[in-house]
């Protein structure tokens, strides 16, 4: 029985929010705890990253540098060190001080953008599957959700071997666009497909941006995670996009220090006043000494960022061949450190089911797809798991699994 008040008579919580119960990324770690078995649900890494990184964190603690509130914007040195990362990296030029804002990691920068652009009765387009918190945020802004699901397809290559992977149907994009469209939230590299759009797919939603004077909104935390030849395209980077677009990114993917919480949005100037005014009124600010450090971060060598990848490319490999070998059907991505697998090769079709029955089976956790769809029935098959442990943890839970091929 929902808990009511004695006088409105109504649930204690905002209807806005009634869809939303506890994330499964809590019910999953708490069984993953209570089972014992490994979690490879929650996408964090289990080793810090950069030990340079991290004293430059304590060095910031130990000067007092950030250790009252920081400037609402981020701090200098930090802003400065994302304009130079966009420069360097996408030739996208920025104005640190008018067009970088510093954010309580890429949550709260999607938060307090949507918040910030999104009225009541305004649709927003999202690719489906998404990260939880869009529909949450999108919600809590009075918006509209649009889902555009990413549909999986299988590819011959020219050796003959299979490719699964999810594709955007532009076909299907257009046609969700309506007169009540305000923005498009994109997300690529994509989690929790692995999909990475290519500049021909960016492409025409930037021309579809232009032509129906739409806002997009890019989720770009797994920038420098793209394997296989893959390119990562900012949106902002294509003609006419600088001035519609809010790009987001972050520090926890990149440098391993996903608790530390530092993210932020890089935009034009009147979108990045919009997004400020509202993010004032979340955080106001945080993680002080933690920005210090990450613009050191962001100034790693380019050898930093390529190990990196070569690192997690390894671990997905490992990952994915475990997963294969153990009978799923695997989606090799082409970005972000998660994997996506099909349960049907297995005998299974409920995603729910098969992950919370999974860590009695097999001491593995992992987390049911189907949570990021509004059509639930198109992701229940889909179960996806995270590869940025350490190869030990890996390897024992790939010996875990191959015990369903049994």
């Amino acid at each position: 029985m929902a808990v009511m008040t004695s006088s409105a008579r109504r649930p204690l919580l905002n209807r806005r929010l009634a869809e939303f119960g506890t994330t499964i990324f809590a019910e999953m770690s708490a069984l993953a705890l209570s089972t014992g078995s490994i979690n490879l649900g929650q996408g964090f890494p289990d080793t810090d990253g950069p030990e340079e990184v991290r004293e430059a964190a304590v060095r910031a603690l130990r000067d007092g540098r950030g250790n009252q509130y920081p400037p609402g914007p981020g701090v200098p040195e930090l802003r400065t060190a994302i304009a130079a990362h966009q420069e360097r990296r996408y030739g996208l030029t920025y104005d640190p001080d008018a067009e970088v804002l510093v954010t309580a990691g890429a949550t709260e920068a999607i938060a307090a953008t949507l918040l910030a652009l999104v009225e009541p009765g305004d649709e927003v387009i999202a690719l489906e599957p998404y990260y939880d918190s869009y529909a949450a945020c999108i919600a809590m802004a009075g918006g509209t959700r649009v889902p555009v699901t990413l549909r999986p397809h299988e590819e011959s290559g020219e050796d003959g071997t299979v490719r699964r992977r999810f594709r955007l149907d532009l076909d299907e994009l257009r046609d969700a666009v309506t007169d009540n469209t305000r923005l498009l939230l994109l997300n690529t590299p994509h989690n929790p497909t692995g999909t990475v759009l290519t500049r021909e797919e960016l492409t025409a939603i930037a021309e579809l941006a232009a032509e129906r004077d739409l806002l997009v909104v890019t989720d770009e935390v797994y920038e420098h995670l793209v394997f296989d030849g893959a390119e990562h395209v900012p949106l902002a980077t294509l003609p006419g996009m600088r001035g519609r677009t809010v790009t987001i990114g972050s520090a926890g993917k990149t440098f391993s220090f996903t608790g530390w919480k530092v993210g932020w949005v890089t935009a034009a100037p009147e979108l990045v006043t919009a997004v400020r005014s509202a993010k004032q009124f979340l955080t106001y600010v945080a993680s002080g000494p933690f920005q210090y450090a990450v613009a050191e971060a962001l100034a790693l060598p380019d050898t930093y960022f390529a190990a990196f990848r070569a690192d997690m490319l390894v671990k997905r490999d490992l990952l994915s061949a475990g997963l294969a070998e153990a009978g799923f059907g695997v989606f090799t991505p082409a970005g972000t450190y998660f994997v996506t697998t099909d349960i049907r090769p297995l005998g299974e079709s409920d995603g729910f089911a098969f992950c919370r029955a999974l860590p009695e089976r097999a001491g593995v956790v992992a987390i049911p797809n189907a949570v990021f769809y509004d059509h639930r029935d198109a992701g229940a098959p889909f179960v996806r798991f995270a590869f940025c442990k350490r190869t030990s943890v890996l390897e024992e839970a790939v010996g875990r699994l191959k015990t369903l091929a049994g």
